[in-house]
């Protein structure tokens, strides 16, 4: 298969794939089936998964794309690879699958992170429902720099103003506090980036409602939820919830063969308030102690892991945002931007497609073979 056809042109042709491809494989699973969940507001988008339960409730393998829409398009493709060359390998009799294809439709549909409310959903994640508007103070700080309120002007201009507030953020408060204050998440801004929201949103629940669901069916569940972004641009990093103690990053990457893994933590990775898998073990621990639970993800970098592609990337989340809310003065402007948004989480270059396809396969292959579900 040529390595530009695993990744779809738009969030129609990923979904009718995912339709197809799936139907292939319930002849493996008899129990499986198909289920939809339309958006209230836009029934014309859906978030749509595959449940297939083992015949002996032993292990479930769950993998999730587009939680930050945009990127399921790089998502779609990895779950295409694992449904073709993986799932046939496994034994239906002792593991499942759960496939979800696209938590977040209408931003994959109209190429955004954020869903229709503007929220981040890896930042809606929270059990008790308690959206603490003083989380994160320093983001405060940094409002002129991360929010500008109007239209988006002469791009070159808008260029040197934003790097002219970076270096001053870069002296006070330094880059590791303006990593902190944007990454982390907050949720007093609702037209702000990195907006974790207010309530529990309507797709945050068809997950949670999901995770109980796998849970509850088999005891052992890996979960591994697909990014794109951050990171090292030609080496994909496996993420591990901080609050899972059972083991390392180092302990991790020897287990699966994979030489880049890290904890989604200040101290390897960044941290997130209201991030999916670490709510996933939440829920574990509150609801299903006797279960076991992997419950991570997969980042393809982009732009890369250096300061000026780690300022590329703000300047192109914030300009995107800027847009949405307030417009572009030309739709010369506005294109540029959708581009260069585009380029930051589904890269055109073949090289780099070639390349994540490979470190997915080296990374789905080492785990499912460290927990002997494939040969």
């Amino acid at each position: 298969m040529n390595t530009h056809d695993y990744f779809p042109a738009s969030y129609a042709e990923s979904r009718a794939r995912f339709l197809r491809d799936t139907r292939l494989l319930q002849s493996k699973w008899p129990d499986s089936q198909l289920e939809t969940h339309p958006l209230k507001n836009h029934p014309g988008l859906s978030l749509d998964w595959f449940w297939a339960p083992p015949t002996r409730p032993e292990t479930l393998v769950l993998i999730s794309t587009a939680e930050h829409g945009i990127e399921g398009y790089v998502g779609s493709a990895i779950l295409k690879l694992f449904m073709e060359e993986l799932a046939p390998r496994l034994n239906p009799a002792t593991t499942g699958l759960l496939l979800i294809h696209t938590i977040n439709p209408w931003g994959m549909a109209n190429r955004c992170r954020v869903n229709p409310n503007n929220v981040d959903l890896n930042r809606n994640f929270v059990l008790d429902a308690n959206y603490d508007p003083a989380l994160n103070p320093a983001y405060d700080e940094l409002l002129p720099l991360l929010n500008p309120a109007h239209p988006v002007g002469n791009l070159t201009l808008a260029t040197l103003g934003f790097l002219g507030k970076v270096i001053r953020g870069l002296i006070s408060p330094g880059q590791a506090r303006i990593q902190a204050a944007t990454l982390l998440g907050q949720h007093r801004h609702p037209a702000g980036v990195y907006f974790g929201g207010q309530e529990c949103q309507e797709e945050t629940a068809v997950l949670l409602g999901l995770f109980r669901r796998a849970l509850a069916a088999c005891q052992n569940i890996l979960q591994i939820d697909l990014h794109t972004g951050y990171g090292p641009r030609y080496q994909m990093t496996a993420l591990l919830p901080s609050n899972d103690p059972t083991i390392s990053s180092a302990a991790a990457a020897a287990r699966f063969n994979y030489p880049r893994v890290q904890k989604v933590d200040a101290s390897e990775f960044y941290a997130i308030s209201g991030d999916m898998c670490e709510t996933f073990v939440r829920l574990r621990d509150a609801e299903f102690p006797g279960k076991n639970l992997l419950a991570g993800g997969f980042e393809f970098g982009t732009f890369g892991d250096s300061l000026p592609a780690l300022i590329r990337s703000l300047r192109a989340t914030i300009l995107e945002n800027q847009l949405r809310h307030y417009g572009a003065k030309t739709e010369a402007i506005a294109a540029a931007i959708r581009a260069e948004f585009g380029e930051l989480f589904f890269p055109t270059e073949l090289r780099w497609r070639q390349k994540a396809l490979a470190d997915a396969r080296q990374a789905l292959t080492g785990i499912l073979r460290a927990y002997q579900l494939i040969d």
